[in-house]
């Protein structure tokens, strides 16, 4: 999905080639590298964008002893879509690091809508700590294990807290226009 909304984004830009998006990703920094994207990924995605009618093939470049490139384009369908496809990553991201090509993308998104979603994502989480502190409470623990629970619910409860902060501290940016 993340390397869907990239190509769209990028599409929207200017019509380009697979392997230039792929150059792109890797300058300065190797991000690329770091998400695993290899050429094969990428055109794959390329592909089931087509197949999805999001994008299409609108130029093929041919050089001398090089292969062909072949240029695309966005469509109006692709246009339309990336929305929905970000509001899809975020609803559907378990960390803040599954949500960065969303969030370099808020510029095609309702800013009201991501924080809606990221919202109910806290509320979601503050919810099921709380029945898990409440089936806690209403425990009988043997004595030998007792340590053991103690463990488990200060780790729930201490990545629960960590991940709502960091999803409020997102949620403050996006309200103040940061990202």
């Amino acid at each position: 999905m993340a390397i869907q909304i990239f190509i769209l984004s990028k599409l929207i830009e200017e019509n380009t080639y697979p392997y230039k998006l792929k150059k792109q990703l890797s300058d300065p920094i190797p991000l690329d590298q770091l998400a695993g994207l290899t050429e094969s990924k990428l055109y794959y995605h390329f592909e089931s964008l087509m197949k999805q009618g999001l994008v299409e093939p609108v130029e093929i470049i041919r050089e001398e002893h090089r292969p062909d490139k072949q240029v695309f384009a966005i469509t109006e369908k692709g246009r339309q879509a990336l929305p929905g496809k970000i509001y899809t990553l975020f609803e559907k991201a378990d960390a803040i690091s599954d949500m960065f090509v969303g969030l370099a993308n808020m510029k095609y998104v309702e800013r009201e809508k991501v924080i809606d979603i990221l919202k109910k994502k806290v509320k979601k989480i503050t919810d099921r700590l709380e029945k898990i502190m409440d089936l806690e409470n209403g425990l009988e623990v043997d004595k030998d294990k007792e340590k053991f629970i103690e463990f488990i619910n200060e780790y729930i409860s201490a990545k629960a807290n960590q991940k709502t902060y960091w999803l409020e501290q997102l949620i403050k940016r996006i309200e103040l226009d940061e990202i």
